[in-house]
């Protein structure tokens, strides 16, 4: 049986097979007549001998699929609003944000500043250190302090008598004690 042959037998297969994923009938029949080209088109990289009927079944299920993402609606990042990307914070993102924002007012000055040039500006340590004329391992030693330092104050980590962690206690109680949503703008 040759190569053509073998496509006329298998079109009635193909078409039950485009129906059931399409649920389309005139759909279908493009899928088949486009699986089939495709088909002939790559007739050259069928081995006779194999399963011809798994080999054409795969490329009106790749075209199907083919389609099915052609179709996928796009749209331009900037055309979209920001609101679809944004989620507004939680109560608790909103204090652990303003736990971080003490804490990192207590940090030494050098540290503090390495850790904001590193993580929020993305300075590479080598720029860090020309910036702040020191070698390149104290520019990467002040940002690990820093880092390692917050993580303790954030986690808790921390003497029952450091100050940070007595104040950040003070303002948490004082949010529990509060009622009234306005009251809470007033705490920090």
């Amino acid at each position: 049986m040759t190569f053509h042959d073998q496509v006329i037998t298998m079109i009635p297969k193909l078409r039950v097979q485009a129906l059931a994923l399409t649920r389309n009938r005139a759909a279908a029949e493009d899928l088949v007549q486009d699986a089939i080209c495709n088909a002939l088109a790559a007739q050259h990289s069928f081995i006779p001998g194999t399963n011809f009927s798994a080999w054409i079944h795969r490329i009106l299920r790749n075209r199907f699929i083919s389609d099915l993402r052609k179709r996928r609606d796009t749209t331009d990042i900037e055309d979209v609003p920001a609101s679809t990307f944004a989620s507004s914070a939680t109560h608790e993102d909103t204090l652990a944000l303003k736990d971080l924002a003490l804490a990192l007012t207590h940090l030494p000055t050098d540290q503090r500043e390495a850790l904001v040039m590193v993580v929020i500006h993305g300075m590479s340590y080598e720029d860090l250190a020309e910036a702040t004329h020191c070698a390149v391992g104290t520019a990467k030693s002040r940002v690990f302090r820093a880092r390692r330092q917050l993580e303790a104050w954030m986690s808790g980590d921390l003497p029952a008598n450091d100050k940070l962690r007595l104040k950040v206690q003070a303002l948490r109680e004082r949010l529990k004690n509060t009622t009234y949503p306005h009251d809470m703008e007033n705490l920090f």
